[in-house]
């Protein structure tokens, strides 16, 4: 097709087109492409108006969509009218002369920034949020003197850029090429930073002459030498610089070497022995090369790397660059001294996360004589691809059974960020980094007691026995990753056993070599990386726990005649029995036996018989089913004799019974409580004819709680006929059922029946009480005001200046309470009653309530805001009446009128669970404010006054506080909340990082702080010592009370198969000393909090495990998942808790949610072995209060200027780095305000930085094969990966307002939503980390309107601490305190479950003697 620059368009058609570029008629985009068609149609080329056609077919037949069509139209039209962004010739013009291309102008920014206070001009604000704001003009020059053939090389690419910016115009098109790159360095010839050699230095030599020269001592001068590469000479070099044949200077280590790029260097040669930099004595020397590798020898006994280069003729040691060259290789000795340092970290620290990697990389000062002053994280993420890469040649050098370094936490997520390339070989760089392995590596041998370790052993040896039996499980790669196509070695002893090279072949390992880092990684994916939902098939929950029970009840053939029977009872047509006599063996009612099934390769069932009869269909027996311990969530890990009574029975014919089996019930001994750490074998029975079992506790399927089994006693008359599943079952249905009692005569109600109580779920409501209902039981005659939509439009978005805005293709934003549920109504009971029927009679089986509502302050007509000024536990009264079924209702509260309270608002509200007040009346219709009525006041206490006279409420019995033991106590979190519920005196606790234990001391005085490792502490008492190495007392056998603790589990986070090493790692885990803690003290009550993951952890093997040992101890025990948001925190944070109480007490349920949360965050449920469990809870998702937000939790901080003294106000404490990086910093200070906004909303701009340098604008220079291109036609790639090739590490970008790694990896991990994220206000937090940055994990760390990260006291906060609460150490390590804790709120909840059960314990206790009394008065008076 001609150049067609232009057309030769009428003046009214060109007046016409500028006006629909301004958009003055405001017409839609489709009107708008088709007007311009037909003014243009008859105007353009003929190839121009064949492709109309051919589109407009195209759209009619469906092959492309409108918006499809409409872009190729458009981009069409630009073409052939040469617009730019709607102007005509002389805008094209102007923009040839700015030398704009490919969106950004030549060599420079359209859009540059002063940045050095952090407040933007009010002018360039308002340009950087207008998308049509004016684009600045010019570019900055290439800085070179180069030499005269230089010169023209640059020329000659400037005119190559002149033309192809005239012939492209900019990014509104959508045709583009990227901008020109130097075929052999791949450096962009118009980017300012490209340097060019200077010349050689005078009388400078090639190198063979140069290798001859008197002033070097050769080792070796015969002419073979050169010849063998072990024998090259070796000289150091200094005053040097690297280039390509083209004179770009270059780095060396960004693969173009390995590419077999030819790369030259210049410098000063001086022999070996010199160590003197400078130039004297040196040769100087020209044109060395083409390198032929670098290398690396180590660290020269300090902090210094060694590096060299080898060429045809020598090996060159660098010393130092040439001024020009320094910058560049600044950055290699920056790199490998990160990747030693990185190394040596995580080979001390394997569990350490991302954030704590980010803290010591920051707070490490470089080494004298680098040129370098300071690392960031860009630094770490600009070297990531060699730090990762000499991760795996250290994790090479370790045995096969090690947990390499590579899958720890930490290094998978820099992985993920940065977009690593694993598996890619290393051969260039021939003398790695010598780091030397730590001696004292590996996990501390823990202390266990017998039982706890037997439990453990046999488990594995039974995995371990059966992997050798299969053969060995046979070591997976990827096998598309460069190292997994290597050949085997043929050395290393994973070779030796191939049997190719004369082994065995029985370990079926890949050669060491050919370790696959890819799947090792997604391996350690798999095991910690839980969704959100679980999208696993799961088995539908059954209230019976085995299947295939039942058969077809039928006469079946060969049924023995029953002999002599005894019949007992006889009701209907059924005749009772106390025994039959079947296949000559008798069965009596109590007994237990085998069952068969349907299915020959099942189990026998095993039941009890309650009741045996005879009827007209055949003769029955009612089974109460046993449960093996394999059909419990312990699954492979129970014992195989141990069974367990289930709320599970049903009628069964009697030829179903196989025979008689022994089970016996296992009570827990007299002196239970002091045989801890004594007990050898886990066998309880022993079995020789497999009739033998036993079992000890009752087990609910749907939740996995195994306590005590009920005691029944059934009367005389019914011992024939009774089940106590079927007496649970009944008991548990009534109690659902409303119930109404005490009836009012009132003449004047005909058609309804008025009664005084009614009872429901075990709780009784009489009129003038409070109860809580479900949010949909009525509404409010204030409509409530619906959500603001806060996302902006994409099209309104200047796509040049906001290039990844894009990719929030989602309405969703992190962190937001827009789909929170209300909280529950409450109302007041004016009237219980039933409907009449026609005959006059009350019909009890619909019961009704007439309700007062209440109103909360964000009912009224103030709304939400309401809500954030007044006590969340404060309402309005109202006189508006509803009707509601009783069936609705969600269980009872206390409201009462505050002047009638003997106490303060407060100390009411505190005093007691579901407590409001009121003091005020609201009226909806005058939307008003207004003093109570009198019956509102005295609905309750009719003639007893205002309040100062009241009958109390009958008080409970004072709960003693348990003596509390709180292992890896951290900064006391735990113990605070179990403190605040008033169940707990934590006299011990036991922290290895001191900071952690300072911090527990500051705030619990009164504790013994043990700083030491855990399994020391254990050893010294299980041996009898009182006291430790410091004199302070050791907690001894009868002591604790309760346990509680969260020890982590990381020990053994890489065990990918059952070996005998990594069994090693399991068995000496911290949960196995726990659990030996447990065993040991034994007491009342047991605690393990651990992250969500711990119960999916390895296939749920750590649950199962736990669960088990608590078990064989005769614990009961439960296990469930908690959200702390839905107990009064600003955060989402679910936690995996295991509960266990001692033989004897209740075990605890986990307390129902007291606030309403986004439901994304509430999927609480768990799936072990297919089977989903759920916990006791039965609100879901409902509350009694609001969600609380980050406004609650910390608007009332006061503001933090940008430079603050730490501590200086003791409510708040400074960011976690006071001094953030300059990069960093101006980056969050383009962070909108505006909800939901993070990374994605940064303008690709350059900005001035407050050191004085200036940030580069994002170049994007491939096509995006996912993304496409963007609305108006610009490139959206920034790596050859967008196209769907290997990555160029030449397309690497650093210095950038908006990272380069982010659109690099977004594509696979959901663009990277939340890094560099604000708070919302109305919001809440994600999960509190141990050191909160931007692109950490949760990434949402930036105050809602102060560009800086959430300070210590805003993170303690949102966990839930009270400002009272100190903390110890530096700002970093106040941060790992807050971040490990857990929230008081939720172990406040939890701790308020165990007091119920101590309370109903003692009230129990308190009942019997009550009895016992009354018993020996009755014999006295007899």
């Amino acid at each position: 097709m001609p150049a067609n620059t232009s057309l030769s368009l009428p003046v009214d058609v060109r007046k016409r087109l500028e006006v629909l570029e301004k958009d003055e008629d405001g017409i839609s985009d489709e009107d708008l492409v088709k007007e311009k068609v037909e003014l243009v149609q008859d105007f353009l080329h003929a190839d121009a108006q064949d492709q109309l056609s051919s589109l407009k077919a195209k759209m009619k037949s469906s092959e492309i969509s409108m918006d499809g069509y409409l872009s190729k139209v458009k981009a069409l039209l630009g073409r052939e009218l040469c617009v730019e962004n709607g102007s005509h010739g002389d805008v094209v013009e102007q923009n040839c002369k700015n030398g704009k291309t490919n969106g950004s102008a030549a060599n420079g920014d359209s859009h540059k920034e002063e940045d050095d206070d952090g407040i933007m001009d009010t002018k360039e604000a308002d340009a950087m949020k207008s998308p049509s704001a004016p684009k600045g003009k010019g570019g900055r020059k290439i800085k070179s003197d180069s030499e005269p053939k230089s010169e023209a090389y640059s020329c000659t690419h400037a005119v190559i850029i002149l033309v192809q910016s005239c012939r492209v115009t900019d990014a509104h098109l959508l045709f583009q090429t990227p901008p020109p790159k130097c075929p052999d360095c791949r450096q962009y010839l118009d980017d300012s930073d490209l340097k060019l050699f200077q010349g050689d230095p005078d009388n400078a030599l090639d190198e063979p002459e140069m290798l001859t020269d008197e002033r070097l001592s050769l080792f070796d001068s015969n002419e073979d030498g050169f010849e063998n590469y072990e024998e090259l000479p070796q000289h150091k070099i200094t005053n040097f610089c690297v280039y390509d044949k083209h004179g770009h200077l270059c780095p060396f280590d960004s693969g173009l070497i390995e590419k077999n790029v030819e790369l030259y260097f210049s410098c000063a040669v001086k022999p070996i022995y010199d160590d003197n930099p400078c130039m004297d004595g040196g040769v100087p020397a020209k044109k060395l090369g083409p390198i032929n590798a670098w290398w690396i020898t180590g660290f020269d006994g300090g902090e210094k790397a060694l590096i060299g280069f080898t060429t045809a003729f020598a090996d060159y040691i660098l010393m130092d660059p040439r001024e020009e060259y320094a910058p560049i290789f600044a950055v290699m000795q920056e790199k490998i001294y990160m990747s030693k340092m990185v190394v040596e970290f995580l080979q001390k620290n394997p569990d350490v996360s991302y954030e704590d990697l980010l803290n010591k990389i920051e707070t490490t000062v470089p080494p004298a004589g680098l040129n370098f002053n300071r690392f960031t994280e860009d630094t770490l993420l600009r070297h990531a691809q060699f730090v990762v890469e000499q991760v795996e040649s250290y994790d090479e050098a370790g045995d096969s059974d090690e947990q390499p370094i590579i899958v720890t936490p930490c290094m998978r997520d820099l992985i993920k960020l940065a977009g690593v390339t694993l598996g890619k070989r290393r051969q260039a760089i021939r003398h790695p980094t010598k780091i030397e392995k730590d001696s004292k590596g590996g996990p501390t041998r823990a202390t266990t007691t017998k039982l706890v370790y037997k439990i453990f052993d046999t488990f594995f040896s039974d995995q371990i026995d059966q992997n050798e039996k299969d053969g060995g499980i046979k070591r997976q790669r990827c096998g598309v990753c460069e190292v997994c196509l290597v050949p085997d070695c043929g050395k290393c002893t994973a070779c030796k056993d191939m049997i190719k090279f004369g082994g065995s072949g029985r370990s079926k390992q890949a050669c060491q070599k050919r370790r696959c880092p890819n799947l090792a990684v997604k391996e350690a994916e798999d095991d910690e990386n839980i969704e959100e939902e679980e999208l696993l098939p799961v088995k539908a929950p059954s209230k019976k726990v085995s299947k295939a029970k039942t058969k077809k009840q039928s006469n079946a053939i060969g049924i023995k005649v029953l002999s002599s029977p005894s019949c007992v009872q006889t009701e209907g047509k059924k005749q009772y029995y106390m025994k039959v006599c079947m296949d000559n063996e008798v069965l009596e009612v109590g007994d237990c036996v085998s069952v068969s099934s349907d299915d020959p390769s099942i189990l026998l069932y095993l039941a009890r018989i309650t009741s045996l009869w005879e009827d007209n269909n055949g003769k029955w027996f009612h089974a109460h089913w046993f449960c093996r311990g394999t059909d419990t969530v312990l699954g492979e890990s129970s014992d195989p004799l141990e069974l367990f009574l289930v709320e599970d029975c049903e009628d069964m014919q009697l030829s179903y019974i196989e025979g008689k089996v022994n089970v016996m019930y296992k009570a827990p001994s007299d002196n239970w409580f002091m045989e801890g750490g004594m007990v050898e074998d886990i066998k309880v029975i022993d079995d020789d004819n497999g009739k033998n079992f036993f079992y000890q506790l009752w087990y609910e399927g749907d939740c996995a709680r195994f306590e005590t089994p009920p005691t029944f006693t059934p009367q005389e008359d019914c011992k024939y006929n009774f089940c106590a599943s079927c007496s649970r079952a009944e008991e548990r249905e009534e109690q659902e059922t409303p119930r109404v009692f005490e009836p009012i005569k009132a003449e004047d109600h005909d058609s309804k029946a008025l009664y005084v109580l009614a009872c429901l779920k075990g709780e009784q409501f009489r009129v003038g009480d409070n109860c809580y209902l479900p949010p949909d039981a009525y509404n409010f005659s204030v409509k409530a005001a619906s959500p603001v939509k806060r996302p902006h439009r994409k099209e309104d978005v200047d796509e040049e200046l906001y290039p990844e805005y894009y990719r929030k293709h989602s309405d969703y934003i992190k962190g937001s309470n827009l789909d929170a549920p209300e909280p529950f109504r409450v109302g007041r009971i004016k009237e219980i009653f039933c409907n009449r029927r026609s005959n006059g009679k009350a019909d009890v089986s619909e019961v009704k309530l007439r309700l007062y509502k209440f109103y909360r302050p964000e009912n009224t007509h103030k709304g939400a805001k309401a809500g954030y000024h007044t006590d969340i536990n404060q309402l309005y009264w109202s006189d508006e009446e509803v009707t509601v079924n009783m069936s609705e209702v969600l269980g009872r509260c206390r409201v009462e009128y505050g002047e009638d309270l003997n106490e303060t608002v407060q100390d009411f509200s505190s005093g007691g669970p579901d407590r409001f007040y009121f003091l005020e009346a609201y009226n909806a219709k005058s939307k008003s404010f207004e003093d109570p009525p009198n019956h509102a006041r005295s609905a309750v206490n009719k003639g007893k006054g205002k309040g100062k006279g009241k009958d109390q409420e009958p008080q409970d019995p004072k709960v003693p506080k348990l003596r509390t033991l709180d292992v890896f106590s951290g900064c006391g979190g735990l113990s605070e909340g179990f403190h605040q519920a008033g169940i707990a005196e934590t006299l011990w606790a036991i922290e290895m990082w001191d900071p952690a234990a300072q911090a527990f001391r500051l705030n619990n005085p009164g504790t013994t702080v043990f700083t030491e490792d855990c399994n020391v502490l254990l050893k010294l008492v299980m041996s009898g010592e009182k006291t430790n190495s410091l004199g302070q007392r050791l907690p001894q056998k009868g002591d604790v009370e309760m346990l509680c603790g969260g020890p982590p589990c990381q020990g053994f986070s890489g065990m990918n198969r059952f070996n005998s090493r990594t069994y090693s790692k399991f068995k000496n885990s911290l949960v196995v000393s726990y659990l030996s803690y447990c065993d040991y003290y034994r007491p009342k009550f047991f605690l393990l909090e651990n992250v969500r993951n711990f119960v999916s952890f390895k296939s749920s093997m750590v649950l199962k495990l736990t669960l088990r040992c608590l078990v064989r101890m005769g614990y009961q025990c439960t296990f469930g998942v908690l959200q702390a948001g839905q107990y009064g925190v600003a955060q989402t944070r679910r936690r995996a808790i295991i509960l266990a109480a001692a033989p004897g007490e209740k075990l605890p349920r986990y307390p129902e949610p007291l606030h309403v949360f986004a439901p994304r965050a509430c999927s609480l449920n768990v799936v072990v072995d297919d089977k989903k469990y759920f916990s006791n809870v039965t609100r879901g998702n409902g509350g009694v209060y609001r969600t609380i937000t980050v406004r609650d939790t910390m608007s009332d901080l006061p503001e933090i200027p940008p430079v603050l003294v730490p501590e200086a106000d003791q409510r708040h404490t400074v960011p976690a780095h006071p001094q953030r990086p300059h990069l960093q910093a101006a980056r969050m200070r383009h962070i909108p305000l505006a909800p939901g906004s993070d990374w994605r909303d940064l303008p690709n701009i350059e900005v001035r930085l407050r050191d004085g340098t200036s940030s580069k604008k994002l170049r994007y220079t491939h096509p995006d094969k996912k993304n496409g291109r963007s609305s108006s036609g610009a490139l959206r790639g920034v790596c050859t990966c967008s196209g769907g090739v290997p990555c160029d590490p030449a397309d690497r970008q650093f210095n950038t307002l908006i990272p380069w790694c982010l659109p690099h990896t977004g594509n696979r991990h959901n663009h990277w939503a939340g890094l560099y994220g604000r708070l919302e206000w109305d919001g809440f937090f994600s999960t509190t980390v141990t050191n909160p940055e931007p692109m950490g994990k949760q990434g949402r760390v930036l105050h809602p309107e102060q560009h800086r990260v959430v300070s210590v006291r805003e993170c303690a906060r949102s966990q839930g601490f009270p400002d009272t609460y100190r903390f110890f150490g530096n700002v970093l390590d106040k941060h790992r305190q807050v971040g490990n804790a857990v929230p008081p709120p939720l172990s406040r909840a939890i701790g308020l479950e165990i007091k119920k059960c101590v309370l109903e314990r003692i009230k129990e206790h308190d009942d019997t003697n009550e009895k016992e009394n009354g018993k020996q008065e009755k014999m006295v008076s007899d």
